[in-house]
């Protein structure tokens, strides 16, 4: 199982939260954790492997799209702020798009994510 991580900037310390609450899962199911460049660094701080790609403004969404639209993932967990600007938005909905699509089951708050985590 291929799980991608993305979280705005106001909301990747909520990313690490909630993975450390769901470690017990992470570590007993098979999965591979891919996320954008910046969440992936504080992902792998806190002790998980992680494959990094580039950060969301530089294009890394835009790679998680591709990966869903090519079915390489089985789910994508984006935390998204969503009182705040974001340059990259159109890459955002165009990742959630693709998701729709390709029928990728996507969270976008930790409260989705944790019933989606739960069903591991």
């Amino acid at each position: 199982m291929k799980i991608a991580l993305i979280a705005h900037d106001g909301k990747k310390a909520d990313m690490v939260h909630f993975l450390s609450q769901f470690r017990d899962i992470l570590e007993k199911v098979d999965v591979d954790l891919v996320a954008t460049g910046t969440t992936g660094s504080h992902i792998e701080k806190s002790g998980f492997k992680v494959d990094k790609l580039l950060s969301g403004p530089l294009g890394g969404d835009a790679q998680i799209a591709a990966m869903a639209a090519q079915k390489e993932l089985d789910m994508v967990i984006f935390f998204r702020d969503p009182l705040d600007k974001h340059p990259h938005e159109p890459d955002v909905q165009m990742l959630m798009r693709i998701c729709d699509v390709h029928n990728i089951p996507l969270a976008t708050n930790p409260a989705s994510a944790a019933l989606m985590f739960k069903s591991l």
